[in-house]
């Protein structure tokens, strides 16, 4: 048993875990749309991971489910409008320094 469900006084139901694993990604989502001067760069140096596989991810599960989607649809899922615009929008030339960080990064 992991610590977080040794914290939990009660247990989820799995209905109600998905609930809220839903709503935990719509607001994840939410906060990354209204994040929109933070680069997919940044958060890959800092996370691991950004809008870009969040969509893929997305993607994926919905194809583990025989749901069929391009991956220009599941990218304006994330980013709430086609990718292409996204980027011309709000999509900044990378520095050096985050340019290096992401080359020297641990990809696994």
């Amino acid at each position: 048993m992991s610590d977080a469900t040794k914290a939990v006084a009660q247990p989820i139901a799995p209905d109600s875990r998905t609930e809220f694993e839903a709503a935990a990604f719509r607001r994840l989502v939410e906060h990354l749309r209204e994040r929109n001067d933070v680069q997919n760069i940044d958060l890959m140096n800092l996370a691991g991971f950004c809008r870009n596989c969040l969509s893929r991810w997305y993607q994926e599960a919905a194809e583990a489910d025989g749901v069929t989607l391009t991956k220009s649809e599941a990218r304006e899922i994330v980013y709430g409008m086609p990718y292409d615009d996204w980027v011309k929008e709000h999509q900044r030339e990378a520095s050096p320094d985050a340019k290096a960080s992401f080359e020297a990064r641990d990809k696994h």
